[in-house]
């Protein structure tokens, strides 16, 4: 079965939020799910495989990501505490998943997103957590298209102090091999980068994963290309 489109899916999710409305008002049970737990770098599941369950992450980090046939590898996203991964319109896996740290997940037994309208507690996981990863996506694809380094490398670390609920200080659960394979950019460009960024004093590294936000609005600036070469 081929994947739907965005509007087919769109509509789905919506269906979806109504069944999980209606299933509410019923009294419906929450869905269960198992507890999972993978080392550092352990595989949890690979792209083409197919699709049994999808994830919600109770502690620890995962990425999802693509393996070109050179051996190259593309970082779609990074995914912690509360975030859910793993949810496929087909019956087969898109993505490779890992975990970048040891990490604790729920599985939820997943047969595809048709299957949402009938279970009212999965409507409600698919409409919420979908809709973000559509716009996480997005924003990514926006990302990797056009931006300086200098955009690509701010605009994660802003991302990454968002997420965290906080504009001081962020540590790094991913190495900067990780940061590059997400941002599209080599190890040293993003060494180089965050370098340059310390210098300039918008940011201190105390340790090599461990960033302190010194100056917020100058790395904001440099997310939308506003900041002055000599900034």
């Amino acid at each position: 079965m081929s994947a739907p489109s965005l509007h087919a899916s769109f509509e789905l999710l919506a269906s979806a939020s109504n069944a999980a409305r209606v299933s509410r008002e019923a009294g419906g049970q929450p869905l269960a799910g198992h507890v999972v737990e993978f080392a550092q770098d352990a595989r949890i599941y690979d792209e083409g495989e197919a699709t049994r369950s999808f994830y919600k992450v109770v502690g620890g980090m995962v990425r999802t990501c693509k393996y070109r046939s050179d051996g190259r590898r593309q970082i779609d996203g990074f995914h912690e505490e509360g975030d859910v991964f793993g949810l496929e319109p087909g019956t087969t896996y898109s993505l490779t998943a890992e975990a970048v740290s040891g990490c604790t997940l729920v599985a939820y037994k997943w047969r595809g997103l048709e299957a949402a309208c009938g279970d009212g507690e999965r409507s409600a996981l698919v409409f919420g957590f979908a809709l973000t990863s559509l716009q996480r996506t997005r924003d990514h694809a926006l990302l990797l298209g056009g931006a300086t380094a200098a955009q690509k490398v701010a605009t994660f670390l802003v991302e990454m102090a968002e997420r965290r609920q906080t504009d001081g200080a962020v540590d790094l659960v991913m190495c900067r091999q990780d940061i590059a394979d997400y941002l599209g950019l080599t190890i040293e460009t993003v060494s180089r980068t965050l370098s340059q960024f310390e210098r300039k004093g918008l940011i201190a590294l105390p340790s090599s994963r461990h960033v302190v936000m010194r100056d917020p609005r100058g790395l904001g600036e440099h997310c939308h290309g506003t900041a002055s070469a000599s900034a």
